[in-house]
């Protein structure tokens, strides 16, 4: 694995996926894969649909074959201002681009083979209009990568220190092994925190430790402690006043209908924080 990949759309978080790509990249000596995804939903709406009866079959596909061509300039223009990001950030090695057309998430299995790393934006190119919403692109990409997906801010910030949001759950045990294993973070300073609830205060405290004690004995310090109350809540204050620069926790423990139904931690930190936000499955 020797690749970071950054999912582009256009959005203006775009600028920041591709400077935390070429901050990534940088620190893991890997090369550079951009991607942008021409949405197929955009040809099927009913707007376009009407077209093909009220002017007949001839215009129809013109039409069409224009918004194509449109689309395909489009793309070139965003993988084209998505390098120039990357440089501008300091990145200088390899860089490639891809051009699907699609969706994002069924191309992903082919896209993250050779990747240790998916940089996406937290929303995307109707950011400005669900101010409020998570991209679903950015949920299906997360519930579907087998690699640690990065969700950038709206802006980059210097990343110098990290808070790792600990669960003893299977997801964070990942992002623990990933640690050990990563240069990434090698020349940032390390938070590790539990948030308790009254009733589980001492097994929290103990699987802190626990993990603690497994980061230090592969020689990775860490600024240890635990927190108390709501979860998103607790941990966003801990950040702010510990200056942390990224966000570390496992994502989406439960089911999609789960998620729907009583809704999703990740999700509420991740509307409710303004930092990036690394997520391992």
């Amino acid at each position: 694995m020797n690749k970071v990949l950054v999912c582009i759309d256009g959005s203006q978080y775009s600028q920041s996926c591709c400077e935390y790509a070429g901050w990534a990249a940088s620190e893991l000596g890997a090369a550079i894969e951009v991607v942008y995804v021409t949405d197929l939903r955009q040809f099927e709406v009913p707007f376009i649909a009407d077209l093909s009866g009220s002017l007949g079959l001839q215009p129809y596909q013109s039409i069409m074959g224009e918004l194509q061509s449109l689309e395909d300039r489009k793309a070139k223009i965003i993988l084209e201002q998505g390098v120039g990001s990357i440089r501008k950030s300091g990145f200088e090695g390899e860089i490639s681009t891809s051009h699907k057309t699609g969706f994002l998430v069924d191309s992903l299995s082919e896209l993250e083979q050779d990747s240790e790393l998916i940089v996406v934006g937290k929303r995307g190119e109707n950011a400005n209009f669900a101010a409020e919403h998570l991209g679903s692109t950015m949920e299906r990409v997360v519930r579907a990568a087998e690699r640690p997906c990065l969700v950038s801010s709206r802006s980059f910030q210097k990343v110098e220190k990290v808070l790792f949001a600990y669960q003893n759950v299977e997801s964070c045990h990942a992002a623990i092994a990933y640690l050990k294993d990563t240069r990434l973070f090698a020349n940032v300073e390390l938070h590790l925190a539990s948030v308790a609830r009254n009733d589980d205060e001492s097994d929290t405290l103990a699987d802190l430790k626990k993990a603690e004690a497994e980061l230090k004995s592969a020689g990775i310090e860490v600024v240890c402690q635990m927190l108390h109350g709501i979860v998103p809540q607790a941990l966003a204050r801990y950040a702010q006043e510990s200056g942390i620069d990224m966000l570390i926790m496992g994502a989406y423990g439960h089911s999609r209908i789960r998620h729907l139904i009583i809704g999703s931690t990740t999700t509420e930190i991740l509307r409710d924080c303004r930092l990036p936000t690394l997520l391992f499955r």
